[in-house]
């Protein structure tokens, strides 16, 4: 629980840092995140792409929820809401002019599935989607394509993201791959 802080009940901080007004929730798992742990070092497939490894996992340890026969649908390891997936080619490719017309059909085939699976599993009211294309443009793997579909509800934005800086998840990554699994559509 947050205490309330006061001006008579200033923060304290002993040795370390400027005393301050602000609660600190520590999320050191994303640290992987922001250092590039598992990032691609190349251009290449075996550069150390994530998403050319994920499939070779099962579906419980790479998170994946959904395969098709050239892309599959995959939580977020670092989502930005609950049920934060994405649709990812198997093939190693960078930009979205580079998938083959089946790739592009099955993409957006994923896509509708995963928007039907997270109405189903969580009710969503909206979808935020999209493709980052290349670093500049926010991709934080740009060497292999993969499009992001977060689920969105009416007033799911709080005072965490807004004041806190911090996104509240309520259900582990691995009981949100088996729920959206199950409601996963079939065909």
């Amino acid at each position: 629980m947050l205490a309330r802080m006061t001006t008579e009940q200033p923060e304290q901080q002993i040795g370390v840092g400027t005393p301050d007004a602000f609660q600190r929730l520590w999320t050191p798992h994303r640290m992987a995140y922001i250092q590039g742990q598992d990032k691609p070092t190349g251009p290449g497939s075996g550069d150390g792409c994530p998403f050319c490894s994920i499939p070779s996992k099962s579906d419980e340890d790479g998170l994946v929820i959904a395969r098709g026969e050239r892309v599959y649908a995959v939580l977020n390891l670092y989502p930005y809401n609950g049920g934060h997936l994405m649709v990812v080619p198997f093939r190693h490719v960078a930009d979205y002019t580079e998938l083959d017309d089946a790739e592009t059909a099955e993409l957006a085939k994923l896509t509708k599935q995963a928007m039907t699976a997270l109405r189903a599993a969580s009710g969503a009211h909206g979808f935020n989607i999209g493709l980052n294309q290349g670093s500049a443009a926010g991709a934080g793997i740009a060497a292999h394509l993969h499009q992001h579909i977060v689920p969105r509800w009416g007033g799911d934005t709080n005072f965490m993201p807004v004041i806190g800086n911090t996104k509240v998840l309520p259900q582990l990554l691995g009981d949100t791959r088996r729920m959206l699994a199950e409601h996963w559509p079939k065909g």
